[in-house]
């Protein structure tokens, strides 16, 4: 049970760009806060967050991780996000819970790309931030030019509260600006492994009073041009006092108005305290946080909007944010909103409209799991029992049913085409990819109607790598991966007319006969039309594909060819459009006419005119003149102003076709059709020609004729 009220609650996220130092600094307040008595670091594989086998083998963060600790009698629910762009959507559930957050941005380098692509999520959410400036020991760390990046590229106002003392590989502590007072770290906080982590305070140091005092002021005037109250004072007495100063930082940071600044370094254990005292001092707890919205349920039936507020007493509210599933049972992260959730309680699964039972109720610390009896308004905990509930669903008291807001979920942009590696795992594939898309959303699995491969999508080449190689790792499975066949189709660019096929068989008994005559064009604009009136009264031709499927018609006269065995001539013919001349691709976009035929008054039969009308198709198309199609999707890709030049280029060496471009606030997005076939790694190159910052989506429009120049790999594909 809690014995601190809301007001000494922190949730809240550390966000950067891959390798910035989350992971480290997330370590470093463990280890300050006395929740682990020894550092572990990412080189060694010794972390706490990143316990993921492939997380400590490729020294990145891969999956979110909460951990609790508490500081100054303030319990602080803590998740260590990822950085790396395929991650994406871990960040975004994790947001979707959380009441602050920490952006870490490296010393040397400022924003980076990842930086800046969290740092919009974070606004979309209207998560407060505070920033932490890591690696001040680094050679070429530099706070004022981290600062005016972040000042340039993210449009904010930092509000910049440390001085360092000491540059680079001297850099052993921080001003202060504040309390005017220096903090110094011995040399054995520095480094990794052991260390006391103790750090002095003390009077400003000589050499750094006057900069210290010019920044002070500089700080004061800012905060007086942002708040009322600040400004007041200021102008009565030219400057601000403590108390009036953190009072204007924690509501400043709260309303979003200002971001600040800190500075120092996690590796070596330095400036992390007085992190967390600003996490305490400006970022809110649940109780300052307004209160959730959601849809008011009666029965099925949605209500209007309802509020709940963060408080113990009121009816009960969380929302699923992540879910492990593991052979030996479903872990859930929730996120309590209102009310108190008790062990052994049914609670509905508004989402779903079933109940479910707490099984135990876990506070969380990475891999390691604390039991309690009960979790209330504010916390982040993890819960084992729940049957089917997913990451967005909202779990709530029976007698007041409300749906919260889930998390948004990416598209997947990137495919790969898997199989198991003996045809006796195949049923185990399927259970470890539907447990993989059950953990991860912005996974998706489908399967191929055309090739008949299994398709797996995610958000980016190392999205896909992690998720195989999990598959590989925890099912013991042997998965081959490859890439994605590409669905062509063929169709008819100059027909044949008069194709005469005669189809005779005496084996013995009845025997079969069918004489037919046939014309094969292809299709015009009003047999599009008509073909696709036909299919929407689903008793058309039309067959499957992209540029208007397949029309039959006859107008044999004289009852040469009776009525039903002009119907099995149409099934032969559609028969005969599953595997086209070019390359077995199937075939669209063509008329076939019966213009003659003839019958025997004994040997006809509906099944030898079937096959007459295979034959005579598949005959007539090899006479024909055929051509290649290739499925072209539409892409809307929005990069900043700067990469537009360099991704037109990509956009046409990928033999795209621009459709038009709209400019907004400092980036530009391109509409463009773009052979699918081209597109496979376009995530990665994206990327790299927009510096991380581009984004692309993707919907298929249809098919068109492969180039004469790109034909020869287009039907070997």
């Amino acid at each position: 049970m809690r014995t601190t009220p809301l007001t000494t609650v922190r949730n809240l996220g550390i966000l950067a760009h891959v390798d910035a130092g989350k992971t480290t600094l997330t370590e470093r307040v463990l280890y300050a806060t006395g929740t682990t008595h020894k550092r572990g670091e990412v080189h060694d594989g010794t972390t706490v967050t990143d316990y993921d086998p492939q997380e400590r083998d490729r020294g990145i963060t891969i999956f979110a991780a909460a951990v609790s600790c508490t500081w100054n009698e303030h319990r602080i629910n803590l998740i260590d996000t990822p950085g790396h762009v395929d991650f994406a959507d871990e960040v975004e559930r994790s947001l979707r819970v959380l009441d602050g957050a920490v952006a870490v941005f490296d010393a040397v380098a400022g924003v980076e790309p990842q930086s800046e692509s969290v740092w919009r999520q974070a606004d979309r959410h209207g998560v407060p931030r505070i920033a932490f400036v890591n690696k001040m020991d680094r050679v070429g760390a530099d706070l004022d030019a981290a600062v005016a990046s972040l000042r340039d590229r993210l449009h904010v106002v930092p509000l910049v509260v440390h001085l360092p003392i000491g540059r680079e590989d001297g850099f052993t502590g921080v001003v202060d600006l504040v309390r005017m007072r220096a903090l110094v770290w011995s040399a054995a906080a520095g480094g990794s492994g052991s260390g006391s982590g103790t750090f002095e305070v003390g009077a400003v140091p000589d050499a750094l009073r006057e900069e210290a005092s010019r920044r002070r002021r500089l700080l004061d005037e800012r905060v007086a041009e942002l708040h009322p109250a600040a400004l007041e004072e200021y102008c009565a007495t030219s400057s601000l006092s403590t108390s009036t100063l953190m009072a204007a930082l924690r509501e400043l940071t709260r309303g979003g108005e200002g971001v600040v600044v800190l500075c120092g370094s996690a590796y070596r254990n330095r400036a992390v305290e007085p992190l967390l005292d600003a996490v305490v001092d400006y970022l809110p707890s649940p109780a300052d946080m307004p209160p959730v919205r959601g849809t008011a349920l009666h029965g099925a039936r949605a209500e209007g909007e309802e509020e709940r507020v963060a408080d113990p007493a009121a009816p009960f509210a969380a929302l699923a944010f992540k879910v492990n599933a593991t052979a030996t049972g479903r872990l859930t992260c929730l996120r309590v909103y209102s009310g108190t959730m008790r062990k052994g309680e049914t609670v509905l699964d508004a989402t779903a409209g079933r109940t479910e039972r707490i099984g135990r109720i876990l506070r969380v610390q990475a891999d390691r799991h604390a039991e309690v009896e009960q979790a209330v308004a504010g916390d982040i905990v993890a819960v084992v029992g729940l049957k089917s509930t997913r990451a967005g669903t909202t779990l709530c008291a029976p007698d007041a049913p409300l749906v919260l807001e889930p998390p948004t979920v990416a598209v997947p942009v990137v495919s790969v085409a898997v199989e198991a590696g003996a045809r006796a795992d195949i049923g185990r594939l399927s259970s470890a990819l539907a447990r993989l898309v059950e953990e991860d959303p912005s996974l998706a699995v489908r399967t191929d109607p055309e090739t008949g491969q299994t398709v797996l999508s995610g958000m980016g080449e190392l999205h896909l790598e992690v998720a195989v190689e999990k598959i590989r790792l925890s099912h013991g499975l042997r998965v081959e991966v490859g890439r994605p066949r590409v669905a062509y189709r063929e169709t008819v660019a100059r027909g044949v007319s008069g194709l005469v096929y005669r189809h005779v068989k005496q084996d013995g008994g009845a025997g079969q006969f069918a004489h037919v005559v046939i014309d094969v064009a292809p299709l015009d604009g009003d047999d599009g039309d008509a073909c696709a009136a036909r299919d929407d009264s689903g008793t058309g031709t039309g067959g499957s594909g992209g540029t208007g499927g397949f029309v039959f018609r006859s107008v044999v006269v004289g009852g040469r060819v009776p009525q039903e065995f002009v119907r099995a001539v149409e099934a032969g013919c559609r028969d005969a459009l599953a595997e086209g001349p070019l390359g077995g691709h199937p075939v669209t976009g063509l008329r076939v006419t019966l213009t003659d035929g003839a019958t025997h008054s004994k040997d006809s039969s509906e099944m030898a005119f079937r096959a007459a009308g295979r034959f005579a198709l598949r005959e007539a198309l090899r006479a024909a003149t055929m051509e290649l199609l290739e499925p072209v999707v539409e892409v809307v890709v929005t990069v900043p102003d700067e990469a537009v030049g360099g991704v037109l280029g990509d956009l046409a060496a990928r033999r795209g076709r621009v459709a038009g471009s709209t400019t907004r606030t400092g980036s530009t997005s391109i509409t463009a059709a773009v052979p699918l076939a081209e597109l496979f790694g376009y995530a990665s190159r994206l990327r790299s020609r927009s510096q991380g910052r581009g984004t692309f989506t993707s919907r298929p429009v249809g098919y068109a004729p492969v180039p004469a120049t790109v034909y020869a790999r287009g039907a070997s594909d």
